[in-house]
């Protein structure tokens, strides 16, 4: 998988843009002119993608045309280069795949206890029960989640035999992410089928976790490897999507039972896209090939999204009640620093928590995701999508800016969560959303979006994120070091 070859050679900025301006151009042509005529993707890519979600506001139309047409246009942009230098198109990679020995399966069964009670992990506790609804309650009093999210937990806490997903087949792409859900699945006892790398650290991670829960593991393998013991299991284990797609394509079509696709990829800079693309090229072909197809994703706290008026108004009361000094700051930065995060009384809002640090690729695999998730519940599907709250991942702490940011963060209402806590959370969401059926029906993809999101207060808090990004940074320099 690679990006098309262009005067500026194989451009990441020269796609974004291109993606970007094609989505745009049915519904906002303006705006597409706008994206095509960025001459510095890199810092102004920002206020573009924020117009990606205002043009799709006026309805539910704009907003479908909007994500049919950026995944059109990717698909017809992104290339793939044979293991013979041959260029070809993406929707050719599924066409041959000879070449290639196909996948074996090896099934692990975990030896611990499967848990059918919700529990959560958090600040050195585990919470059951009240104390878990009283700490659901206070997020929701502090701004850190909505009522939605919350809503969905409490529902699984009085369900528990929703945890019991031996009915389904939760194939967890990236199973050795932080924040996916691999962990809380093997904890409650479902058949999790994972993709990964082929690198046995991951897997030797993944294998004892699997080991210390009682659910299931299914993962592939290469053919007529050695798998006796979890040494040579984690040495034979994994399958590379930018690499061996068909590959793992016929593998997954082959896996019995409901599939639920979990997309948790992650990767630096460029190879974001590039993977992000291959699971989509994926996610297209299996629900071509199989009609039992449910998805999920974990959508990015750090990004442009519509709000519910409810949020608005929250943060528009922390704005008023905000301390004298924060109020002097604002006049003496010339109105640079703390303003409001909403005009009043917009409904929805729009909360753009983008994070110039994590730049243009970052934003685009992301958005892809939120596109695949509008078009696939439009036409039908159950679609898990869940914004999840800001965390501590590897990912973050890496970013010197980034990790400050978050260390600084708490001194503006913003909680930022440790992945055990996330994933968590996050799972007990995934549930509810296959046991509901991807949760209610709504009218707008941005309503769909907004549901049940753990935004960890970045929608709630009185000061556009931006504009308290370099206070937090500075406040939490000494935090970051430690």
């Amino acid at each position: 998988m690679v990006f098309p070859r262009t005067g500026e050679g194989r451009s990441t900025s020269a796609l974004g843009r291109a993606v970007v301006a094609d989505a745009l151009r049915a519904v906002d042509p303006v705006g597409a002119r706008s994206a095509e005529h960025e001459t510095n993707w890199r810092h102004g890519y920002l206020g573009h993608f924020r117009r990606l979600v205002e043009a799709g506001l006026p309805s539910r139309d704009a907003a479908l045309t909007i994500a049919r047409d950026g995944l059109a246009s990717l698909h017809s942009r992104m290339r793939v280069l044979g293991d013979d230098g041959r260029e070809t198109g993406l929707d050719e990679v599924f066409a041959d795949p000879a070449g290639h020995e196909p996948l074996c399966t090896a099934t692990v069964t975990g030896e611990g206890p499967v848990e059918r009670e919700l529990s959560l992990p958090y600040r050195g506790r585990r919470l059951r029960g009240d104390d878990l609804l009283r700490q659901l309650d206070a997020w929701v009093t502090a701004g850190v989640v909505e009522p939605s999210c919350a809503e969905a937990v409490r529902a699984v806490h009085a369900h528990p035999d929703w945890l019991d997903l031996r009915d389904q087949r939760v194939v967890v792409l990236g199973a050795g992410a932080e924040m996916g859900p691999l962990p809380s699945l093997l904890r409650w006892g479902a058949d999790v089928v994972a993709v990964d790398l082929p690198r046995p650290e991951i897997w030797r991670r993944v294998l004892q976790t699997t080991r210390r829960h009682g659910g299931r593991l299914l993962l592939p393998v290469r053919p007529g490897a050695d798998t006796d013991g979890d040494a040579a299991l984690a040495a034979a284990a994994g399958a590379d999507l930018l690499h061996r797609l068909p590959q793992v394509a016929d593998w997954l079509r082959g896996v019995e039972g409901r599939l639920v696709l979990g997309n948790y990829v992650y990767a630096d800079g460029a190879t974001n896209v590039r993977v992000a693309t291959a699971v989509d090229a994926l996610t297209g072909h299996l629900q071509r090939h199989r009609e039992d197809v449910a998805l999920a994703f974990l959508a990015t706290p750090t990004d442009v999204f519509a709000v519910p008026a409810d949020a608005v108004r929250h943060a528009d009361r922390a704005y008023a009640a905000r301390g004298p000094a924060r109020r002097a700051l604002r006049v003496l930065s010339g109105g640079r620093l703390l303003h409001r995060n909403y005009p009043p009384e917009a409904d929805p809002g729009i909360n753009d928590s983008l994070v110039p640090q994590q730049g243009p690729n970052y934003a685009l695999a992301k958005r892809l995701q939120r596109w695949r998730a509008t078009v696939a519940r439009d036409a039908g599907s159950t679609v898990s999508f869940t914004v999840a709250p800001p965390t501590r991942t590897r990912s973050v702490v890496r970013n010197r800016a980034l990790a400050a940011a978050y260390a600084g963060a708490h001194r503006f209402g913003i909680e930022i969560f440790e992945p055990a806590t996330s994933n968590t959370l996050m799972a007990a969401v995934l549930v509810h959303d296959l046991r509901t059926g991807g949760g209610p029906a709504l009218a707008h993809p941005w309503q769909d979006e907004a549901y049940a999101a753990a935004h960890g207060g970045l929608w709630r808090v009185p000061y556009a994120p931006r504009s308290a990004l370099g206070l937090a940074v500075l406040l939490g320099l000494g935090g970051a070091r430690a």
